[in-house]
Parts: C-alpha cells; sequence; structure tokens
C-alpha cells in the first residue's frame, strides 16, 4: 500500500487533481470552507488572537480548501492578515496557487492554530489481517493480479494494537492494523503548542467494526478492487475512536467525536430550501440559494458525506460547547 501510493510509480506521485477521482466535501460546496473557517475563529478567540494563528491542512490536494478559507476570511482584515496556510502534501505545488499558502511535504514542527486532516487518515499504509486456525496472519497481495495468500503474523505491537482495538473473534474475521494511523494522529497532535485538530473520514467505533474490512479501490470516480499496482487510490475506513486515544496521550485536553451531518448543522449548516415565495419576488436570488441549499444537504446528507467522522481534538483550549455537546453524544457514556 505503502509502495501504490507514494512509491515513485505510485497513485499519488502522479501528481493528478484527486477530484479527478473523487468528490470530497470541500468540492461539493463553499460551506465546508465556512464551517473550517468558524472553527478557526472560535480557536483564534480562545488563543486571544494572537498575532499570528496557524491554519494547517494535512492531504491538501491542490488547496482548494484554504484557498477558500482565505477567501472567506477577507471580509475580516482583523484575522485575515493573521492567518499563516501550509498545505501538507506530497505532490509538486500546483502553478498559480495563492502565494499566501506555504507549500510543503512535513507539517510545520510547532503549531498554534487549526490543523485540518479532510480524508487524510483513510491514505496513510496499514496491513490487512485474517484471522486463521493458526492464529492472525497478514493478508499478502500480488501487485498484478489480486490474489491473495496468508502470510507471516503480525509483529508484536500490531497484535497488541488489534488486541486493543479490533479483536478477531471468528475464523475468516479480517482487521485493518490501524496503528500506523494512531500514530500519524498523535504526531499531528504532538506538534499543536495551542490549538486545535481536526481529522475528517469515514470511519467507525470499536464496538461496530466491520468483518469483513473497508478496504477498496478508487479511479476515475467510481470504486474499484483495492489493487496495490500504482494504478489507483487504495483507501480504508479509520479506527477513529483508537486515534482519539492516541491523540489524547499525545496531549488533546478535549476531545469530540461525531459526525459530519452533526457537526456541521451545529456549525450552522442546515440545508434549508429558501421559502416558495421567493422563486416570484427574486428568481435569480431564489435559484442562487436553492443551489446554496442543495450543496449544503450533499454535505449534511446522513447516506453520504453526513456519515464522514469528524474527530475534533484540542490542547490547551476549550471545544466549541456545539461541537463538545455533540461529542460526548456520538461517544456515549
Amino acid at each position: 500500500m505503502q509502495a501504490a501510493l507514494y512509491g515513485p510509480d505510485g497513485f499519488y506521485a502522479r501528481g493528478e487533481p484527486p477530484a479527478r477521482h473523487f468528490r470530497t466535501s470541500v468540492h461539493v460546496s463553499p460551506r465546508y470552507a465556512a464551517a473550517v473557517l468558524d472553527l478557526l475563529r472560535h480557536i483564534d478567540a480562545g488563543l486571544g488572537h494572537p498575532a499570528r494563528i496557524d491554519l494547517v491542512d494535512v492531504g491538501a490536494g491542490r488547496a482548494e480548501l484554504l484557498g477558500q478559507v482565505l477567501a472567506g476570511a477577507a471580509a475580516e482584515p482583523g484575522l485575515a492578515r493573521r492567518i499563516a496556510a501550509h498545505a501538507v502534501e506530497v505532490t509538486p505545488r500546483p502553478d498559480g496557487l495563492d502565494p499566501r499558502i506555504r507549500w510543503s511535504a512535513a507539517p510545520p514542527e510547532a503549531i498554534t492554530g487549526l490543523v485540518v486532516a479532510s480524508e487524510w487518515l483513510d491514505n496513510v499504509p496499514l496491513d490487512v489481517v485474517e484471522l486463521t486456525a493458526a492464529g492472525p496472519v497478514l493478508v499478502q497481495v500480488d501487485t498484478v493480479t489480486g490474489a491473495e495468500r496468508p502470510g507471516p503474523p503480525p509483529d508484536r505491537a500490531d497484535l497488541a494494537w488489534l488486541r486493543a482495538w479490533w479483536p478477531l473473534r471468528t475464523l475468516g474475521d479480517r482487521a485493518e492494523v490501524g496503528r500506523a494511523r494512531c500514530e500519524a494522529w498523535a504526531g499531528m497532535v504532538g506538534r499543536i503548542a495551542r490549538g486545535a485538530a481536526l481529522a475528517v473520514d469515514y470511519g467507525h467505533l470499536k464496538a461496530a467494526r466491520p468483518g469483513c474490512g473497508t478496504l477498496t479501490g478508487y479511479l476515475d470516480g467510481r470504486a474499484v478492487p483495492a489493487l496495490p499496482d500504482g494504478s489507483r487510490d487504495v483507501t480504508a475506513h479509520v479506527a477513529l475512536d483508537a486515534c482519539a486515544a492516541a491523540g489524547r496521550a499525545a496531549g488533546a485536553t478535549a476531545t469530540a467525536l461525531t459526525t459530519q451531518r452533526q457537526a456541521l448543522r451545529a456549525l450552522g449548516v442546515t440545508g434549508r430550501r429558501p421559502p416558495l415565495g421567493q422563486a416570484a419576488s427574486d428568481p435569480l436570488g431564489y435559484a442562487r440559494a436553492l443551489a446554496r441549499a442543495s450543496g449544503e444537504a450533499e454535505l449534511i446528507d446522513a447516506d453520504g458525506l453526513g456519515a464522514f467522522g469528524w474527530l475534533v481534538q484540542a490542547v490547551g483550549l476549550d471545544l466549541p460547547a456545539s461541537l463538545a455537546h455533540r461529542g460526548r453524544r456520538c461517544m456515549g457514556p
């Protein structure tokens, strides 16, 4: 998976626009970036409006999110001039990118502000393990044919992660070992001096792990077999509760784990249609409002993008009350 995604001939080495292969929230509606800007405002206030506030987009694609947030902040010069926008991406900097956006393959060492990782953790490579009569073994895949065979047992650290977060009980059950993702997320939280980190991804919790796993591929806008040959994106859902625990161990002082639907609705994204009477009095305004409502509705669709998990962890700050409340509801007692 590492070679298929990030090797010299890997999927992301080709530098193709991600929007060609999969549709993400930032491409659906500007209200997604507006919600991120709302969260940044809250963090800015909690920090006491510092001279500089970092906004770090991990797995930035072509920095569409950062561009939209900067555009939205333009009406607030007092905030806009203090935002230090960092795009973290393994591909080269796109031509014509806003010069205010810094571009690098690694995040800043010390961050004061907000880290956003939209659909990043699902592309952190992992191993797949299957329970056999001899115990858990790695699943090995032929990169040409996709044929599978049982491999050696996982190492001790991965077995410990499985016992804690994805125990296998029935022969043939599979798990996706998320230890590397927990470490990646903990490393991101550990860079935050004060601020917050947001991970947005399809995910699952320990009480409802999928028995057959979630590994899949994406190519040209459709799901395809997860053949690790470099021709396609290879992704798997994220054990977000395990990442949350890793973030707390790395220094997070407040956590909310909820869904995109709940989080965006708490941040004012409703998908509410304009009143029908506006169609007669202001047809152009009605059409614009209807298009805006349609985009918002797609963002919070419980059977689509609204099913994304939102993991928000703060360091030295309180989370917005609306997110913290919904996070407690999602996580349970």
